[in-house]
């Protein structure tokens, strides 16, 4: 087999890549000059190929084991790894203390400097980070109102209540500007968040619902939106990786929380795709299987990495100030 450079690895956009992995009990390894996964089915082992010049992220989980020359590879490719709980749901530390992903970013070569160096310049302004911050919300709920209205999630069986929903979104704009800091911009999203839930729940007729908290939901719903916002976990990595932006310099999750960025990037997206997913997924009886099938295929169907990649770029530029 001919050598492949890493540069060919990457030939391929992130933004438009199509692959994103959520491995359990199973082994990555190099197999003839392939990434593989391989799984046990009774006395026989059964190997998988990754193609890894077409995958964003993969998502490691329980029972799952890889190899340093896997890991070389991965890196060459530019996919990030990171290693979650079962199903997608958070690691513990053994102090308890909540681990909600760890991440492994390919260190091949030197990441852009531009976006950093117009991040870093409004990060550390309280005032500034708040209007970044403040920036991401208001993509966010334009990115709910463009797809939760959309015809395709009626077909799905998601019938929303138009009014209630515009209502909704029309209030949380207007209450935005008057967010003083990062807490009170916080408490508007919970209070959001609350509402975007109940409204999925009467959308398919899912009965009462309490969003669960660390992954301890027993119930469909709960275990689909802990999957789902992994995989959104994983886009989010990946754009804040592609623009060379550290997971630490959040605007929204904590200045000093574990890969704030992560979460603050993936709040673009996960409540507009994931969360009416989940509900679906829920009252149909899909499996973890169908569910991540169903999110990968609307990250690439609405280009979830490009709007967070645009969306990210956008506030860096001009929050700012870099042009």
């Amino acid at each position: 087999m001919d050598n492949i450079s890493p540069s060919d690895l990457k030939t391929i956009l992130h933004s438009k890549r199509a692959s994103i992995y959520l491995l359990e009990h199973c082994r990555i390894l190099m197999n003839g000059g392939r990434v593989e996964y391989v799984t046990e089915a009774g006395s026989k082992s059964m190997y998988w190929n990754i193609p890894i010049a077409n995958t964003t992220t993969i998502l490691l989980s329980t029972g799952t084991s890889i190899t340093q020359a896997a890991m070389r590879e991965l890196a060459k490719a530019g996919v990030l790894v990171g290693f979650c709980g079962g199903g997608g749901s958070p690691l513990f530390s053994a102090n308890e203390m909540e681990l909600d992903i760890s991440w492994f970013s390919p260190q091949s070569e030197y990441r852009p400097t531009e976006y950093l160096q117009a991040w870093v310049k409004f990060w550390f302004d309280d005032s500034q980070r708040l209007e970044a911050a403040k920036a991401i919300q208001l993509k966010r709920q334009n990115f709910i109102r463009h797809h939760w209205l959309h015809q395709e999630l009626r077909n799905e069986g998601f019938l929303i209540d138009d009014g209630e929903l515009k209502y909704t979104l029309d209030k949380f704009c207007e209450v935005l500007p008057l967010a003083q800091d990062t807490m009170q911009l916080l408490t508007m999203e919970a209070r959001l968040s609350k509402q975007l839930f109940k409204f999925s729940a009467k959308a398919v007729n899912y009965g009462g619902f309490v969003r669960s908290i660390r992954g301890q939901g027993s119930d469909p719903a709960n275990r689909f939106l802990d999957h789902g916002n992994y995989l959104a976990y994983g886009l989010g990595a990946t754009g804040t990786w592609v623009l060379g932006l550290p997971h630490g310099l959040a605007v929204l999750h904590g200045k000093t929380r574990r890969g704030g960025l992560v979460f603050d990037a993936a709040d673009l997206i996960k409540d507009a795709l994931v969360l009416p997913l989940a509900f679906i997924a829920a009252v149909r009886g899909d499996d973890d299987s169908d569910f991540r099938q169903s999110c990968i295929r609307s990250f690439v169907k609405h280009d979830a990495l490009d709007f967070i990649i645009d969306s990210l770029k956008e506030i860096a530029l001009t929050t700012g100030g870099a042009k």
